[in-house]
């Protein structure tokens, strides 16, 4: 049997999502690859963006791990600040926006279930309560002990990083209530104090709505293989509907409910615009 055209998936999906009452969008890290952001896909991709690490032959699961806070906290910490810094200036791509338009037109709007920690659907208007992170939120901070099960919003954070040695410059960042360094409220490799209440409190409010769609249609953009948690979920919740798969290398699917688009993220997500899917 031969494999459909892009041209014939893309049109597929196209009426899918014009069909559909709700849209779940279930974004991985290459969502924010066309943004600028790094995916760190692979070791040398990860040490091209973190000259610093590479000179020190530190890998990614070695520097985003609970391990590196205690042991390393300035390069942890040089690590984590680049990102925050990284996160808070970069503009989302056009995308973002083509999917709120093809949302404002769907009678259940549409949810985000994401393993980026970046913040980046906020930024670009989604509101919060209708974006569950799945791995938390570099925007937020917690105790590394950690003293309290809570966490605190970023926003005040002064970021100073040495751009050559990739330390944090000056003093570490401290629970008020403790004294304890603070680390971001992400989910790290090897991690079991990652404080997840703020935002598993989501979960239920995205399992009631999926139940309420009629007609839905989950779009996953960028979800990689080796860290299978959006993925996971894509499938699962597609099980009562329809999945569009969006990414440029792994975009293959296997069910008669699902259609693969091996583009980046945006180019793919323009070229399904133009098909008049709003």
């Amino acid at each position: 049997m031969t494999e459909p055209s892009l041209e014939d998936r893309l049109a597929t999906a196209a009426s899918w999502i014009r069909e559909a009452d709700g849209i779940l969008i279930a974004a991985g890290a290459g969502m924010g690859v066309d943004s600028g952001l790094p995916d760190f896909r692979g070791q040398e991709g990860f040490w091209k963006a973190y000259p610093a690490l590479k000179a020190a032959r530190i890998n990614f699961q070695e520097i985003a791990n609970p391990r590196a806070f205690r042991n390393q906290p300035e390069l942890a910490w040089g690590f984590y600040g680049h990102r925050l810094d990284l996160y808070r200036n970069t503009q989302p791509h056009e995308g973002f926006q083509i999917i709120r338009r093809w949302a404002a037109s769907k009678p259940h709007g549409c949810r985000v279930f994401t393993s980026n920690v970046d913040g980046q659907f906020q930024r670009a208007g989604f509101p919060d309560e209708d974006v569950y992170e799945c791995h938390g939120s570099i925007h937020w901070l917690q105790c590394s002990p950690p003293c309290r099960a809570t966490v605190i919003p970023a926003d005040d954070l002064e970021v100073k990083v040495d751009a050559v040695t990739g330390r944090w410059v000056g003093p570490l960042p401290t629970c008020g209530r403790c004294g304890a360094l603070l680390r971001p409220a992400v989910l790290m490799f090897n991690d079991f104090l990652w404080e997840s209440k703020l935002f598993k409190q989501k979960l239920p409010p995205l399992q009631a709505w999926l139940k309420q769609v009629q007609r839905l249609v989950v779009i996953e953009i960028g979800a990689g293989l080796e860290i299978p948690s959006v993925r996971v979920f894509a499938e699962t919740a597609a099980a009562a509907g329809r999945l569009v798969r969006i990414n440029l290398r792994d975009a293959e699917v296997a069910a008669d409910n699902a259609v693969g688009i091996d583009l980046a993220a945006l180019p793919a997500l323009a070229f399904l615009d133009k098909r008049s899917v709003g």
